[in-house]
Parts: structure tokens; C-alpha cells; sequence
């Protein structure tokens, strides 16, 4: 082995560390550390594209360093998957630690094909070449674990959520062009660093020089020019919603099954109560950041929220076969004289082979009673709620007992919303882990949505990394589209995020609570809601054009 080898496989594990720092751990994001983004891929650019220089193998070694490094990524980025499978899958914990790490090891493949697609570039068309493909190849493998494999989770350019000048791409690239400026900024400092110490001694030196200046604007560009998103214009708003956050035990049997009618009537009786929560303080900004208490005062005179809202529901009783579960919720919404969008267990019968199908819903009581719809999930989490291959992984039934096995929804519904004052409104809706696909979304807003709700239950994460992580992501989805999102939770986070990403009010998680959410309509369609993944296909063809013209090149 040769000498410095151990360096490179050093320098693979130091780049893994710091690209954990740019995402949230145990509770919310630093603004500060997304900084660290910017220089965190570098260690690993520079120790792929040296061990690709010589020594044995080296497109191998490039592979197993980019591969290192991405396993190890994903198992503490993701390390949630732990308690997921043995709190709430039932596994042992040796089996739900074989879980996580075989969601790493097949997860990290992506980073493994990086390293060797960026060493193959080096040793056919040369380091400047490897180098300018970097960001294309990066997008490229980001559209791959979106459409393949489907887990587009904390993609690099999340970590930038909270800074302006960033995320001003966002409407015409998606958070994919985010991550390209990222690798772009991490593929020159990796530049600078390859040339310390070359035979030629000019290039080393304006390199160096380069590099210097490179690392001063980039800390000016974050303490002074880059804007906070608290800078962002603070757009009107002109509706409230309530968002009830009940705080239910995914686990507790009372908590799920409400089948005895006193069981029943005190959860019904406690989410009324709460639906009425319409002036009170809450937070002006995320949970556990400092952010100061806002307070909605209560007006002199009776007045209705314009919708309430119910999170995704672990509550089994929540059935829309249900005629009670009907009943009472047409009778609060005329009580309340509000829309509902409550999320329950949604079911219909398949023309083609006449099966009863389930589905994970979201569904509408108008203000006067009437249903008003039902969106079905259409994402849905693979081992959560059904089980990919389920002829092959037989053993995995148990990961759903707990929940169900769902089918897939098949339509980005919009639903039309009387107001308070008459006017009609658009309003779309997405459910939990639908939040992490821009591609999903964005066709909500696409189709004449002009506010977005989002209902999860994010108690099945606990005390992770894991809700945060989905908070920012669904901040993303709010840039990308320009709208507003009423996020609304079994247990937090609980918000309303305005159309630049920035949380305007919130409520502590794992308390039972409801937010008095104020917000806004906006019907203009950004280029991403209109047109989608087009930057990141158009990374993905250039990239494969480089890839061809190397391999052309050592035929």
C-alpha cells in the first residue's frame, strides 16, 4: 500500500463528519453550520482524485473511498431508522441495526459511483475535466436516488434552506441547483488543494492565491452579503387556519383505537375543543430556537377559522367506511362553520379485480356539512406503509403490522374552499414523507394550488434528527413553489411556513396544542412548479455525455 494511502482514507471519513454538520442532529438546524456545506466535500474530492492518480487500482480505491464515505453519511444522518424499526417495527435491536446499515450500505452506492465516475473522468480527460463534471455527476446520482430508489433524503442543498441568496435558485432549479453551486464551490477548493505542491511552481502559486480568496468571500459572502431568510419579504396574509396538534402515542393502544363510544367522545370532545383555539401565543419562528412568543388576540366579536385542520392520524378509528367518523365530523365542521381537512383511512373498491383497497388520506368536510373530497397519498413509505417486493420479503410484514398496507394514491388532487368571506380558494394537499419529493409537489402547485397543506405524523422519528429534517425539507418545497404551507403535525413540528421558507408561527412539539395559523394565497407558477427537474435532467445528460466521451476516448 502505498505510504499516504491512509491519508485518503482519512480524509473520505473527515468529509462524511462534516456532512453531518450542515443538517440538523437531535433538534433544529444552526443557521451557521449550512456554512460548512461549502467546503465539506472537498476532503473527499481531493482524496479520490489523488488516489486516482497512481498505486494499484485506483479507479477501485476512488469507488471504496466515495462508497466509505456515503455509508457512513447515511447511517448518522439517517440513524433515526434505529428507533423507527425497534420502537415502532417491533425488531430486536440487533435486527434494526442491520436495517440501518444495510439502508446505508445500499444508499451509499451513490456516492461509491461519484468517486468513480469523477477518478474514470481523471484518468481519460484529466483533473480539469473531472473537476467541471463534479456538479453535473453529483445532480445527476441526487435524480437517480429520486427516481430509483426513491429516497431523496437531505439532499446537500437543504443545508442551505435558510439564507436568501442561496435559495433564490430554488424556484427555477428545484434544491438541485443548490447542491451543483455546492459541489461546484467544494470541486475549486479541492482544485486549490490538488495543486499545493506541484512541480509547477506559477499554478501552485495562483492556485493558493485563488483558494484564499475563494475561502474570504465565501465567509463575507455568509456574515454579510448572503441575507438571512429572515431578510426575505414578508409576504400578507389574509386567512387563518387552526392546525390541532393532538399529540397521540403511536404505540398507545387507547391512544389508536377509540372503538368504545366514551373513548371516543372524549378524543372527539378534546379535538374540538382545540379546533376553537383561535387567539393565543405561539412562536414566531422554529421550536427550540429562541425565537420570540407572537400572540393573536382574540377579536370582540365570534369569529371562524377559514379551514381546520387534523394531522396525518394514527388513530385507527379514523375510518371514512365509518359512518360515525362521518357524521362527526360533518357536525364540527357545521358547528365551527369551518372547512375540515382531516386525515383518516380512506377506501374505495378496485374496478378491475373488485378489491377493498386502503389508503393513507387526507379528506374534506365542507363548512355546511358536505364532503368535499379526499386526497390519497401517493408516495408512500416503503417497510411504513407497504412492503416493496412483498412476494420476496416475506419477513417484512411484520415492519407494517402496526400500520397497514396501503395502496398507492393516484391523483395530485386540488380542492376548491369557500372562505370565511365567500371568496373560493385552491388548496392542495401532501402527506408526510411526500414532503421530501419536489417532483410530487410541485405538480400540486402546478395544478392551480394556491396554498399547500401538509399533514404528517412525525411521532414515529421521537427525539431524532428526523423531524427536523422534514421541517426543512418541507421549508424547500414552500421556496420552490412560492406558497405557503400549513404544516400540521401529530406532535411538531406545527407551522406556517411562508412562501420564501421562513416559519412564521409554530407551536413545542409533543404537547397537545393548535396553532392559530395566519397565511396567504398566491397563484403565480414558479418555473420549477411549471416545468419540474429540468436543470436536474439536463446535469444528468451532460454528464453521461462526458462519461461517453471518456469512454470513447480509451477505447
Amino acid at each position: 500500500m502505498h505510504s499516504h494511502a491512509w491519508r485518503y482514507w482519512a480524509a473520505a471519513v473527515l468529509s462524511a463528519a462534516l456532512l453531518e454538520l450542515p443538517f440538523p442532529l437531535a433538534g433544529p438546524l444552526p443557521p451557521a453550520r449550512g456554512a460548512v456545506a461549502w467546503l465539506a466535500l472537498a476532503p473527499l474530492l481531493w482524496a479520490v482524485l489523488r488516489a486516482s492518480e497512481n498505486g494499484v487500482r485506483p479507479l477501485r480505491k476512488a469507488f471504496l473511498l466515495a462508497y466509505l464515505c456515503g455509508v457512513l453519511w447515511y447511517a448518522g444522518n439517517c440513524y433515526w431508522i434505529y428507533d423507527t424499526m425497534k420502537i415502532h417495527g417491533d425488531l430486536p435491536p440487533i435486527v434494526s441495526a442491520l436495517m440501518l446499515l444495510g439502508f446505508s450500505l445500499v444508499l451509499g452506492l451513490y456516492f461509491g459511483l461519484f468517486g468513480l465516475a469523477v477518478a474514470f473522468l481523471h484518468k481519460r480527460l484529466g483533473l480539469a475535466w473531472a473537476l467541471a463534471a463534479a456538479p453535473f455527476l453529483w445532480v445527476a446520482l441526487d435524480l437517480a436516488g429520486a427516481r430509483i430508489t426513491s429516497v431523496p433524503w437531505d439532499q446537500l442543498g437543504y443545508s442551505q434552506v435558510d439564507y436568501l441568496l442561496v435559495t433564490q435558485l430554488a424556484p427555477w432549479t428545484g434544491v438541485y441547483g443548490i447542491s451543483f453551486v455546492l459541489v461546484a464551490v467544494n470541486a475549486f477548493l479541492a482544485s486549490a488543494a490538488l495543486n499545493v505542491g506541484r512541480d509547477n511552481a506559477w499554478i501552485s502559486k495562483q492556485w493558493r492565491i485563488a483558494a484564499i480568496c475563494g475561502v474570504l468571500f465565501y465567509l463575507v459572502l455568509y456574515a454579510v452579503i448572503a441575507a438571512p431568510i429572515n431578510m426575505s419579504p414578508r409576504p400578507r396574509t389574509t386567512a387563518t387556519a387552526v392546525l390541532v396538534q393532538p399529540n397521540l402515542n403511536v404505540l398507545a393502544e387507547q391512544d389508536n383505537v377509540w372503538d368504545a363510544p366514551q373513548v371516543w367522545n372524549q378524543h372527539i370532545a378534546e379535538f374540538a375543543k382545540l379546533a376553537d383555539e383561535q387567539c393565543k401565543t405561539y412562536i414566531a419562528g422554529i421550536p427550540q430556537t429562541g425565537a420570540p412568543a407572537g400572540e393573536i388576540a382574540c377579536p370582540p366579536y365570534a369569529t371562524h377559522p377559514d379551514l381546520v385542520v387534523w394531522p396525518e392520524s394514527p388513530a385507527f378509528s379514523f375510518e371514512e367506511s365509518d359512518p360515525r367518523f362521518r357524521q362527526t365530523m360533518a357536525t364540527l365542521a357545521l358547528v365551527e362553520k369551518s372547512t375540515f381537512v382531516v386525515g383518516g383511512i380512506g377506501s374505495d373498491t378496485s374496478a378491475t379485480d373488485n378489491t377493498f383497497n386502503y389508503y393513507n388520506s387526507a379528506m374534506i368536510f365542507n363548512s355546511d356539512g358536505t364532503r368535499g373530497g379526499r386526497y390519497d397519498k401517493i408516495h408512500l413509505v416503503p417497510f411504513g406503509e407497504y412492503i416493496p417486493f412483498k412476494n420476496l420479503l416475506t419477513f417484512a410484514h411484520k415492519l407494517t403490522g402496526k400500520v397497514s398496507d396501503f395502496s398507492r394514491g393516484r391523483e395530485h388532487k386540488v380542492f376548491r374552499i369557500v372562505d370565511q368571506h365567500g371568496q373560493t380558494h385552491r388548496y392542495g394537499i401532501f402527506i408526510c414523507y411526500e414532503a421530501a419529493f419536489a417532483d410530487e409537489v410541485r405538480h400540486i402547485a402546478r395544478n392551480g394550488a394556491e396554498v399547500l397543506v401538509n399533514i404528517s405524523d412525525d411521532g414515529w422519528y421521537g427525539d431524532t434528527s428526523a423531524p427536523w429534517q422534514h421541517l426543512n425539507m418541507t421549508r424547500m418545497r414552500a421556496i420552490e413553489n412560492r406558497r405557503w404551507i400549513l404544516r400540521d403535525t401529530n406532535n411538531g413540528v406545527t407551522a406556517a411556513i411562508d412562501p420564501y421558507g421562513r416559519v412564521r408561527e409554530s407551536i413545542p412539539r409533543q404537547q397537545t396544542d393548535a396553532l392559530p395559523a395566519q397565511f396567504g394565497f398566491r397563484n403565480d407558477v414558479t418555473f420549477y412548479s411549471a416545468h419540474g427537474d429540468v436543470f436536474a435532467w439536463l446535469c444528468a445528460l451532460v454528464a453521461v455525455g462526458i462519461v461517453g466521451r471518456a469512454v470513447r476516448k480509451s477505447q
